[in-house]
């Protein structure tokens, strides 16, 4: 073979390792690019909703469910003008067992969540209402009862009388604030005003700080997290109905632990309030109030609640 042949062949022979060799390469980069995926644009419209049953339903530290087991539901439909500002409606409704008898609340809400960098708000609304209710009234001196129309007198077994309007329901509105300090730990404040707490014509302010850490996930998808609150609910002098009383204002305070798993969140949680029977008594008008004026309802309670949310575009 000649010398010239012999460089043809070898030059060949060179070319077509570097050929293969940059096939390659192109491949392997065309197999890497094809597992990056950009996540679509989150929908301007989406409905959340999802339900809960607790062993107790706790407002502020009060039962709501004579210390009983309760079923919850929601149903929130959400626009979002952008990826940091949300308009939103909902209702809601839990099983309740209210001095009055009302056995049932329905949330009626509404308002606004613009965020601004690790800062969430959320101002808005809402109408506590409590339908089937019936009204219970009597004197103070214990005796005879008021001839209030649509009102009948009742007493406990133990002697103890109820007090309740017909209609409980009331409005507030409310503002609340989140910061993310990190991925992991947040913390917030809340604050709520209405100008007739339960309708009892008492003004009521409530302020809380909140604060929640979440851990990181196992591999079986279980989340872990930890969250807390400190609340104060300050209350003014009820109307004519309930005598000019002025109610207590009083410290209320939880902490639990949360697992979740895809769409499901069961939470552990302790709460307790400062107030003494009496007190809870007084705000509440528990029917089953001992002979003493004494209410459970807003003692030391450990809460279980399993509950399921889901939104619209994640079942897409």
């Amino acid at each position: 073979m000649s010398t010239m042949m012999k460089t043809f062949t070898t030059l060949t022979a060179a070319a077509a390792v570097l050929l293969a060799a940059n096939s390659a390469n192109a491949a392997d980069l065309q197999a890497k690019t094809k597992t990056v995926e950009v996540p679509p644009p989150p929908s301007m419209f989406d409905i959340a909703f999802g339900a809960a049953l607790s062993s107790n339903y706790l407002f502020r530290g009060i039962s709501q469910s004579d210390n009983q087991p309760s079923v919850s539901a929601y149903f929130e439909p959400r626009l979002n003008f952008t990826p940091n500002f949300q308009a939103y409606l909902g209702i809601a409704g839990a099983s309740i067992d209210f001095p009055n008898r009302a056995a049932a609340e329905i949330d009626l809400y509404g308002g606004i969540r613009p965020t601004f960098g690790k800062l969430a708000l959320d101002i808005g609304g809402i109408y506590y209402w409590y339908p089937g209710g019936e009204c219970y009234n009597y004197n103070f001196d214990g005796v005879a009862y008021s001839q209030v129309p649509g009102c009948t007198l009742e007493f406990n077994k133990y002697g103890v009388a109820t007090l309740a309007k017909e209609d409980a329901s009331f409005f507030e509105v409310y503002g609340k604030a989140n910061l993310a300090l990190t991925d992991a730990f947040s913390i917030g404040a809340n604050i709520y005003y209405t100008d007739s707490y339960v309708n009892t014509g008492a003004e009521g302010i409530y302020y809380s700080g909140v604060a929640k850490y979440v851990f990181p996930s196992f591999a079986n998808g279980v989340g872990v997290y930890v969250s807390g609150e400190v609340g104060y609910q300050d209350l003014g002098t009820t109307d004519d109905f309930y005598g000019y009383v002025s109610l207590p204002s009083y410290t209320t305070w939880n902490a639990g632990i949360g697992f979740t798993y895809k769409v499901f969140t069961l939470d552990l949680r302790y709460s307790d309030t400062d107030l003494s029977k009496t007190d809870c008594y007084l705000i509440t008008g528990d029917f089953g109030a001992n002979d003493l004026g004494q209410s459970k309802w807003c003692g030391a309670t450990f809460l279980a609640k399993l509950s399921v949310d889901l939104t619209l575009d994640s079942l897409k």
